[in-house]
């Protein structure tokens, strides 16, 4: 990841990420996408996400990929299973991820991109 340049972390199908990436789009902020299906996670990227970001927002427990989790996976789920669950099913990580190298932020609610976007300006 460039420094300063916002990276937006997520599945280009993902209709979240749709209207994150047409809000960007409409606000006039140029970011990367990074695809997870695409491009996949690395456990260096997934480890700055885990340092970065509580454990309760990161991942999607709400999520189709969650639910198919088998249930002793989601009973012994915790901050140290959460690397490797997240490099085997990046789906579970919630989108979008949001980063500008320093600061990260998750989830589409457009005053806290705003104001994400803001800290950059």
């Amino acid at each position: 990841m460039k420094a300063g340049l916002i990276t937006l972390y997520g599945i280009a199908n993902c209709d979240t990420i749709k209207k994150t990436r047409q809000w960007l789009n409409d606000q006039q902020v140029p970011y990367a996408f990074h695809d997870y299906k695409k491009q996949g996670i690395d456990a260096k990227l997934a480890t700055q996400m885990l340092q970065a970001l509580p454990l309760d927002e990161l991942i999607n427990k709400r999520g189709t990929t969650w639910r198919k989790l088998p249930a002793q996976v989601q009973t012994e789920f915790s901050a140290d299973t959460a690397l490797a669950l997240m490099l085997a099913q990046p789906s579970v990580i919630r989108r979008p991820v949001l980063s500008d190298g320093q600061h990260w932020i998750v989830g589409h609610d457009e005053a806290r991109l705003s104001a994400f976007i803001a800290r950059k300006s």
